[in-house]
């Protein structure tokens, strides 16, 4: 009987177990592949192409004019500077102080009384693309019948965002495919005819993925009636510096807003005008009425951070508080970020240039109209597919041009491109 049981329990257990790892095995059978972001399937067919003589213009990073990834001279003195002189322990979940500081004085301005009276609630964030995140987590949590009005087109990661934060969506006209511009009226119809105290996110300069942006009058008037309408502005501001090579121009619809007395909220990164893509390093701010909300709502966003990654990195902090904080090294920054700037601009100008050169019939004024990193070129997504296929040129099919990928080594390659897929339009 001793051993009838124990032949009985070892075919139990071996029977369990069989049935454990079946069921282990067939646990993940319904998960399909995701879809490739559409960005960065750029790259990987870019390069996959072993033709000497392609051109990747989808890639949202500055490139110098040799096609080279930069390290701004700034970055590096400030690295001499901290190396070693810092211990590897946690930062608060709100992150850098300093940091923050000097984020806020950049978006806000030096001597903004929000900041004196400490009516900003702010911390650190995994640059542009976590401090929307957390923030929509935060609508979430707090406005939980609120929706999200989105611009067309946006960005693509802001969908996914706000998605996964279970925010729900609503689009505004933003872009007009025929003038290649701002459709201002129909943009302000949606404001209009957004129920009071929706959500609006904007992009506060070189809007990506058009590099159309509103005009200073066009700022008050939304500024006016998101007022009247009693809307929240919540600005991603990935771009402050890199658009014109002013970050005081590059922030003045956030003034404009602040002018009006709106509770805005903010996401701003260093991965651009900094050059500091890997770092991951950002800010998150949002005005509130009086220091004691401020307090509140920061306590509010960091515990929102604290089961994301609990406590934000400290080199890139360190790098952008000691640039920014430091007179000298924020002169060279300023100095390094309008090269970049002007570069870009002075790009955006040869490809207009070299297309009217062509005889194209098509007007390409829109090129040098818009402004950033991006040009919206108008191009179908079949025309794009033959620059890919014939010229081995790589951008996203919606048409859009990362200009910072554009060189006086190829932009008549390019250019002469660009004319033979679009001159029979």
């Amino acid at each position: 009987m001793a051993i009838r049981a124990a032949i009985s329990g070892r075919s139990l257990k071996h029977i369990s177990s069989s049935v454990g790892a079946r069921s282990l095995s067939s646990l993940w059978r319904n998960v399909e592949p995701a879809p490739k972001d559409p960005i960065l399937g750029v790259t990987e067919a870019f390069l996959a192409d072993p033709t000497p003589h392609k051109v990747n213009v989808g890639v949202g990073a500055y490139r110098d004019d040799n096609g080279k990834p930069v390290v701004l001279e700034c970055v590096r003195e400030a690295e001499r500077r901290i190396a070693g002189s810092f211990n590897m322990e946690y930062l608060p979940m709100g992150g850098s102080v300093n940091m923050i500081e000097e984020s806020l004085k950049l978006a806000y301005g030096e001597n903004s009384d929000l900041i004196k009276d400490k009516r900003i609630a702010a911390i650190q964030a995994l640059s542009g693309t976590g401090a929307c995140r957390i923030f929509a987590d935060f609508q979430r949590r707090f406005c939980p019948d609120s929706q999200i009005y989105i611009p067309v087109p946006t960005w693509s990661n802001h969908h996914n965002i706000w998605r996964d934060a279970h925010v729900p969506q609503k689009t505004y006209h933003y872009y007009h495919p025929e003038t290649k511009g701002l459709d201002f009226t129909a943009l302000m119809d949606d404001i209009k005819n957004a129920p009071n105290g929706s959500f609006f996110l904007l992009h506060a300069c070189a809007h990506n993925p058009t590099g159309v942006d509103p005009t200073e009058e066009q700022w008050r008037e939304i500024s006016h009636h998101f007022k009247v309408k009693g809307h929240f502005a919540f600005f991603d501001m990935a771009y402050q510096g890199f658009a014109s090579g002013n970050p005081e121009k590059d922030a003045k619809a956030i003034r404009i807003f602040l002018e009006d007395g709106h509770p805005i909220g903010c996401a701003q990164s260093y991965a651009k005008n900094m050059g500091l893509y890997g770092q991951r390093v950002g800010c998150l701010s949002v005005v509130c009425e009086d220091e004691k909300q401020a307090v509140a709502v920061k306590s509010q966003l960091q515990q929102l951070a604290r089961p994301m990654y609990s406590n934000p990195p400290v080199h890139g902090a360190l790098v952008v508080s000691t640039i920014l904080g430091d007179p000298n090294l924020k002169k060279l920054w300023l100095g390094e970020v309008k090269g970049m700037a002007d570069r870009i601009i002075g790009m955006r100008t040869a490809l207009r240039e070299n297309l009217e050169k062509k005889g194209s019939p098509l007007s390409w004024e829109h090129i040098t109209n818009q402004i950033g990193m991006f040009c919206y070129s108008g191009m179908t997504p079949e025309q794009v597919d033959r620059l890919t296929k014939e010229y081995h040129i790589y951008m996203t099919r919606n048409g859009r041009i990362s200009m910072a990928g554009v060189t006086t080594g190829n932009v008549g390659y390019l250019a002469n491109a660009i004319h033979e897929v679009t001159k029979s339009a």
